[in-house]
């Protein structure tokens, strides 16, 4: 694990004067592809601070492939981040949602026309194909492609080459990284709609702790963290698994499973300095939206900061933000650049500014800045 030292929050914040980063400057190069250089560089806590490749490195290639969990290790990430949902037999697989049509060629398939459908997914009615009416061997016919084909048009030319991968192949990759770069890679599954695919009988917590052990995964060393917008599951798995754990929080709403027991409790109680306490009762992280912590204006533009990561570190947390993405349409008014919502703006500038707040690791989609941030 990259061990790196946090500068001064006065440092980190004289620096924001930097000019607005190029786009070419953002883009990977054959560098790229070599792992990051390590420096000694440690958090306000004395933690490492860390780079989660948010979904691999989908600033680059389309999200959850292993090209695009590969390129995130390759940049020097320390986790890669795989979304869990299960297909019909019981496989784990990485999407985004277990809704597929935003990320797959299936609307290609004729084969799967009559499988398209209306279900409702945490209360919400969606509409689509799902991963658990498709077989494993199904859902390896279909190709991945870019969800964000606006933004990210450049990734479009790798519409149609790689696969949905399953869990078993991102712990082999992992495996084969960790060995080839020298340094451990970690994973961050995150479970999806834990309350739905439990009410279907296809529940992910038993799978995933099953695929842990079965891989000597389930061991306070493992370099594996486990998250959900769910509380309760995250409660259960406390019991069972022995890998760090994660709740993650929005910043409107409330965790599904408060809403469909009836339990008045949102998101926002979840953070405030007494709810932060229940959370360390049973996970080790949490991770809320970089806008919980750096707040916007009406404009787009920061205000001051809230104190989230201080009360989460009184309570014994650690912080990991979601998500740092390069694209002027995700970043603060201060930091976007001249061009559209899909030029570059300053990254490295709202990095920063999320890392003088005390946070201890970032998820970003494009996890070379972030890397260079720290560097």
């Amino acid at each position: 694990m990259r061990r790196r030292t946090r500068p001064s929050a006065r440092a980190l914040l004289c620096a924001l004067t930097l000019s607005v980063l190029s786009a070419s400057a953002l883009a990977p190069s054959a560098g790229a592809a070599q792992s990051a250089p390590r420096h000694p560089e440690r958090s306000e806590q004395g933690e490492s601070i860390e780079v989660f490749g948010h979904r691999g490195a989908p600033g680059y290639r389309p999200e959850h492939t292993l090209a695009s969990y590969e390129l995130a290790a390759r940049m020097g990430a320390d986790h890669i981040e795989p979304d869990l949902v299960p297909t019909k037999d019981g496989a784990l697989v990485a999407r985004h949602e277990n809704e597929i049509s935003g990320t797959t060629d299936v609307e290609q398939h004729p084969e799967f026309a009559d499988r398209r459908t209306t279900k409702v997914v945490d209360g919400e009615s969606v509409t689509g194909w799902f991963t658990e009416d498709f077989t494993l061997a199904e859902l390896k016919t279909l190709r991945a492609t870019e969800r964000l084909p606006e933004i990210r048009q450049r990734n479009t030319i790798y519409d149609g080459r790689f696969e949905i991968p399953t869990l078993r192949e991102i712990i082999e990759l992992k495996r084969e990284l960790s060995h080839e770069l020298g340094r451990r890679i970690g994973i961050a599954p995150e479970i999806k709609h834990p309350s739905y695919f439990r009410s279907v009988g296809l529940p992910v917590e038993p799978r995933l702790v099953d695929a842990l052990e079965r891989n000597g995964l389930n061991t306070p060393h493992a370099e594996v963290a486990v998250q959900s917008f769910e509380v309760g599951n995250l409660r259960r798995l406390d019991r069972r698994l022995r890998v760090d754990l994660v709740q993650l929080v929005s910043s409107s709403g409330a965790p599904y499973d408060f809403t469909a027991s009836g339990d008045p409790r949102t998101y926002a109680d979840v953070v405030t300095p007494e709810g932060l306490r229940e959370v360390a009762e049973y996970a080790d992280w949490v991770a809320p939206a970089t806008t919980m912590i750096l707040l916007r204006d009406d404009q787009g533009y920061l205000e001051e900061p809230t104190r989230l990561v201080e009360h989460a570190h009184r309570a014994g947390l650690k912080v990991v933000p979601y998500t740092v993405r390069a694209e002027n349409t995700f970043l603060p008014a201060d930091f976007r650049s001249a061009g559209g919502a899909s030029a570059y703006g300053d990254v490295f500038g709202f990095l920063r500014a999320l890392l003088a707040t005390g946070v201890d690791a970032v998820f970003a989609d494009q996890p070379d800045t972030a890397v260079h941030a720290l560097e």
